[in-house]
């Protein structure tokens, strides 16, 4: 059994030492398809060679179980022979018996057939030294009329031998014990035997062992190739890092798989897309309730950058890029980043810059035309001068009077004067409704700044370029129930299929053909539950009428 061990345990280094030398550089800790690796080689040899061990047990045990049968067998034909009885009551009974023995030895491939008298006397061996000589080893039972079957050192060596009793031919088979028949193998013989059957032990043992490393190197590889070779340690790390990061990093991080399932989202892309915590993990992109826009950006998986997009309430910057690994598509990562604040800033920044536009270009205007006025006093021409400056106050305070008598919201008041200086700049008449009213703060101003702002800004855009007369109405009203703000334009109108797009992502009549005017009016319109309509203006362009509820 020695030769076994020894096999095994080659088996276990060759397999293993490749994954050392080759794998896994022994200046870094194993990969975790490294260790399984190994271990499913232990323990597949380690199992291989149990089953080896206990085979070759089995096969010995039978050896020995066949030797038994053929000794036995033998040794109860030989004894049952007429000529065994007959030799042994003859005058030479070594001269007969001697030939017969050797021939049935050959015969039945046996290593010795002993016929010896009831008194241990051989009169057969293979050596002819020993006939005449003592036979050793265990008799009595078969001088009792029994059998013996044991494993006996004797003069050929270890061997497991049969002795059974010759009795005298009577007819009926019971006669006198006149002699006794030993046949034998020797353990030497049974190990012969035995080690034939080595090799397709062996044959069968290297196809289990290498099949069960082949099964394993398969395995290893595809855990590899899916833990990018990484051990237990570094993937705890990363999973810690990982994690820490996701809850501390302040953009929205959303990961879609390539059959467009989101398996990722982060705290902060939960918030500013609306998601629950139990919501989105490992579900179809399309079951979720996101945004439209977001929606589509993610379904879609096209690469974004710097994307504009409305989700409820905020105004977001998307970037979404295709994840690769080894050339095979992974799927999506989009980035999102609140933009709602600074673009609501932006455009109070852009009206406040509009307005110091207007401003200066009034006062260069207001300086051209008081030059005028002092040249017509210096030429004594006082009345046409008092006429002029007096035309010019007059026309001022009417559109000041107008404003600030329908509207006392004082913020609503100066972005409406300011607007009206933009327009004149833009060659565009702004006009304030003659049945404007509001009075107090129905909703909050921001809010109203907001709508009114925009939708100016639009009406504005829209005009542009148009042939004149250019004019942008615009009506404030408010009721026990809720605000209204109604703004015209004589620009070429915006068609009904684009209504619900232009409020859902933003559009605009610029050149870029974008924009977040009426998406950010959307917003607020959905926040108090309130409701738009587009139709057309009596001066031939687009009229918005927004509806807020007031607050309560």
């Amino acid at each position: 059994m020695v030769w076994v061990s020894a096999e095994l345990t080659v088996t276990v280094i060759l397999f293993i030492a490749p994954t050392q030398e080759r794998n896994v550089p022994m200046t870094r800790r194993w990969s975790i398809a490294a260790q399984l690796f190994a271990l499913q080689v232990v323990v597949v040899t380690l199992l291989v060679g149990g089953g080896l061990a206990g085979a070759v047990a089995l096969a010995r045990d039978d050896a020995r179980d066949a030797a038994v049968e053929t000794v036995v067998a033998v040794a109860e034909t030989v004894a049952r022979s007429p000529s065994t009885a007959e030799a042994l009551a003859s005058v030479d009974p070594a001269g007969r018996l001697q030939p017969f023995a050797e021939s049935t030895r050959l015969a039945t491939h046996t290593d010795f057939v002993v016929v010896m008298s009831p008194d241990r006397t051989r009169y057969s061996h293979p050596n002819p030294d020993l006939i005449g000589k003592r036979f050793t080893g265990a008799i009595e039972p078969a001088l009792a009329g029994g059998r013996v079957v044991q494993v006996f050192t004797g003069s050929l060596g270890e061997s497991v031998r049969a002795v059974v009793p010759v009795r005298a031919e009577n007819g009926a088979g019971d006669g006198a014990i006149v002699g006794l028949v030993s046949v034998g193998i020797t353990t030497e013989e049974i190990n012969r035997r035995l080690s034939r059957q080595a090799p397709a032990l062996a044959l069968a043992t290297a196809a289990a062992l290498v099949l069960a490393a082949g099964g394993a190197w398969l395995l290893s590889r595809r855990l590899r190739r899916q833990t990018h070779g990484l051990g237990p340690a570094e993937m705890t790390r990363m999973y810690e890092y990982h994690d820490a990061v996701l809850h501390a990093v302040r953009e929205g991080l959303v990961v879609v798989d390539r059959d467009g399932r989101m398996t990722l989202a982060n705290d902060e892309g939960r918030r500013l897309l609306g998601l629950r915590d139990d919501a989105g993990t490992d579900r179809p992109v399309a079951d979720l309730d996101l945004p439209a826009a977001v929606g589509e950006l993610l379904v879609s998986g096209r690469p974004a950058e710097d994307e504009v997009v409305v989700a409820g309430e905020r105004v977001l910057v998307a970037n979404q890029r295709v994840t690769r690994f080894d050339g095979r598509r992974l799927g999506t990562v989009l980035t999102l980043r609140d933009h709602t604040d600074l673009r609501m800033l932006a455009g109070e920044l852009d009206s406040v810059r509009g307005l110091t536009d207007a401003l200066r270009a009034q006062a260069h205007e207001a300086a051209n035309r008081l030059h005028t006025v002092l040249t017509l006093v210096e030429l004594g021409r006082t009345d046409e001068a008092v006429g002029l400056a007096t035309a010019e106050l007059a026309l001022a305070q009417q559109l000041t009077d107008q404003v600030v008598g329908a509207v006392t919201e004082p913020a609503l008041a100066a972005l409406l004067l300011g607007k009206s200086a933009q327009a004149a700049e833009r060659g565009v008449e702004l006009v304030v409704d003659d049945g404007a009213r509001l009075d107090g703060e129905p909703v909050p101003s921001r809010d109203l700044l907001t709508v009114v702002g925009n939708l100016v800004d639009n009406a504005l855009e829209a005009v542009a370029g148009t042939e004149p007369p250019r004019r942008v109405t615009v009506h404030v009203s408010a009721d026990d129930d809720e605000v209204v703000v109604r703004v015209g334009d004589s620009g070429p109108g915006l068609p009904a299929e684009q209504v619900a797009e232009a409020f859902r992502r933003g559009w605009s009549t610029k050149q870029q053909g974008r924009g977040l005017g009426l998406a950010l009016v959307g917003q607020v319109v959905r926040r108090y539950g309130g409701r738009y309509d587009v139709g057309t203006a009596p001066v031939g362009g687009a009229l918005v009428t927004v509806r807020l509820p007031r607050r309560t």
